[in-house]
């Protein structure tokens, strides 16, 4: 009885902490914030974790295995990737990524949500492809990180 007290405790612990993240300037922010349309060729992509729920969790977010950034809460990144082609967006989970295949289209801004769920020993990520409209209001709550630090990808 004492033991699982324990682990429920740890893993309260674990899941109420604080991941932090080198964050982009209030400049870079307010930039991306304007949701303008990208160049000839690309996709804009907005990847964002906007819930409070395993603040203690950083979870690297990947496109096509090239490292977007560690996310933590109230946080987003924005990235260009090539227009008119399948992309695999992919996020690190409590035992392997959780993987969202989606056709980017030129010209267009995508919005991709990163969600913490419960796991087994330590909190799992999933992601979901939300509307243009919902992904500029969530997004403008929160702030730009820096992207391109994350953990060496599991074999």
């Amino acid at each position: 009885m004492k033991k699982s007290l324990y682990f429920a405790l740890a893993l309260s612990v674990l899941m109420t902490g604080c991941a932090s993240v080198d964050m982009a300037s209030k400049e870079q922010s307010a930039k991306a914030k304007e949701f303008q349309k990208p160049p000839a060729g690309k996709a804009g992509v907005y990847l964002y974790r906007n819930s409070a729920f395993g603040q203690g969790l950083s979870k690297d977010l990947r496109i096509d295995g090239n490292c977007v950034g560690a996310s933590a809460p109230s946080v987003f990144f924005y990235t260009q990737v090539d227009g008119g082609k399948k992309h695999v967006v992919e996020t690190e989970s409590e035992f392997s990524p959780n993987k969202l295949e989606v056709m980017f289209e030129s010209g267009k801004n995508y919005f991709i949500r990163q969600f913490i769920k419960m796991g087994v020993l330590v909190g799992g990520a999933d992601l979901e492809q939300v509307s243009e409209e919902q992904g500029k209001v969530d997004v403008a709550k929160l702030e730009m990180a820096q992207g391109g630090k994350c953990r060496p990808p599991a074999k």
